[in-house]
């Protein structure tokens, strides 16, 4: 097995495609993916408790609960049956299936969160963020690559909660998601959780400061203004 070695974060641009949900407010979706055993929940924990102002989007899943999974905190578990009539329904912002275990991000939850004016992070694959990315324009894509494969291969067996058939899956895996995360805005190598969780905070307070440059420069412009006239009277 080859190590890659890729270090830092870098930004790349995109192209512009059709949108479907209605993105007229200013609520910013980070869509953060990763190979499964990269240390993905823990960073996201962390950036919540953090930065306000930040949501985690919950996603929706037929998989089964592990030993320290809560329902509504990690996932929302769910039937098979119940998902597909989620799906007919056509209420679901992104969904697809991962090991036979269908995942979902359902529009209503995160229309809900956005009315709160919230900045919205999703844990979804690869698979769910071109989806996303397509419908909605305030989207943010962020991948986390572990430090190597060979690293991504010790935690995954640390963790124990795979067969070997199984990790080797999730390493063929993460060996195809590193060929389609070039077209992330955003590339993070977690060799240290502490400096990963910076670089996404210094991440989402860029976003935030270039989304609200516009408004700020309208308001300070009014301002002057004003303060312009008065002095003139």
């Amino acid at each position: 097995m080859i190590p890659f070695s890729w270090r830092g974060v870098f930004k790349e641009t995109d192209g512009e495609s059709k949108r479907r949900m209605d993105d007229s407010g200013k609520e910013l979706f980070f869509i953060i993916s990763a190979p499964s055993g990269t240390g993905k929940t823990t960073l996201l924990k962390k950036v919540i408790e953090e930065l306000p102002g930040l949501q985690f989007s919950i996603s929706y899943t037929t998989r089964p609960p592990r030993a320290n999974e809560r329902e509504g905190e990690d996932y929302h578990f769910i039937t098979p049956s119940v998902f597909q009539m989620m799906v007919e329904r056509d209420e679901f912002l992104e969904w697809a299936e991962v090991l036979g275990n269908l995942y979902g991000t359902a529009e209503k939850d995160v229309n809900a969160l956005r009315s709160k004016g919230m900045d919205l992070i999703l844990d979804i694959d690869i698979q769910g963020a071109k989806k996303v990315k397509e419908k909605v324009d305030s989207t943010v894509l962020i991948y986390i690559l572990p430090p190597s494969l060979n690293d991504l291969q010790e935690r995954l067996v640390k963790r124990g909660l795979d067969s070997p058939d199984i990790i080797q899956f999730r390493l063929a895996q993460a060996r195809r998601d590193i060929e389609e995360a070039k077209w992330y805005h955003y590339l993070i190598v977690n060799e240290r959780i502490e400096d990963t969780v910076e670089k996404l905070k210094a991440i989402i307070i860029a976003e935030r400061c270039r989304r609200d440059k516009n408004p700020i420069l309208d308001e300070k412009k009014k301002q002057w203004e004003e303060n312009h006239g008065k002095n003139h009277c």
